[in-house]
């Protein structure tokens, strides 16, 4: 269906009219509001009338301090009935999101950043923990043969062996 488009002029004439409307409204709330007040101060808070004896003065007193700490008790049990039901409305709220499982993904950005900085944005500043994975190898140092250490020119070796007396030595040093 086809809807033609509202002048400029029109729709700020209705705006301002439904501007006007609420103005009245809330004016209108704020005076029920007002009534309400005063209907409560007149039915719970009795005129005043002060004594002139001390002891009536002090009695007084006493009842007042009485009444203000109920009204002190009402005050938190109040308060405390509040809290509960913001907390239930806002755990409502998230089961409501949660059910309707329309969640916005952000648009993720590359991000450079080192795997030690990584670590440390994921683990917090109490663990220091550095990925230079040499420096937690354990360290083993190479044994160097003494055989490799002696084998130097073969020909000499087998000019030594030869014969009788190269076979004399070669039993003299394994012995």
């Amino acid at each position: 269906m086809y809807r033609k488009k509202m002048s400029q002029s029109r729709r700020n004439h209705l705006k301002s009219l439904l501007l006007h409307i609420g103005q009245a409204m809330l004016e209108e709330e704020a005076q029920e509001a007002e009534r309400e007040k005063m209907k409560y101060m007149e039915e719970n808070c009795p005129c005043l009338s002060i004594p002139g004896s001390m002891q009536d003065l002090q009695d007084l007193c006493r009842k007042l301090h009485k009444q203000i700490d109920l009204v002190d008790e009402e005050r938190y049990d109040m308060e405390i009935k509040v809290t509960k039901s913001n907390k239930e409305i806002d755990d409502l709220k998230i089961k409501v999101q949660d059910l309707k499982g329309k969640f916005k993904k952000p648009a993720l950005r590359r991000v450079r950043m080192s795997a030690d900085a990584m670590l440390a944005a994921l683990l917090g500043s109490k663990h220091k923990v550095s990925l230079d994975l040499r420096a937690n190898l354990k360290q083993v140092k190479k044994e160097v043969k003494e055989e490799e250490k002696q084998t130097g020119d073969w020909r000499k070796n087998v000019e030594d062996k030869a014969g009788m007396d190269g076979r004399k030595k070669m039993f003299e040093t394994e012995a």
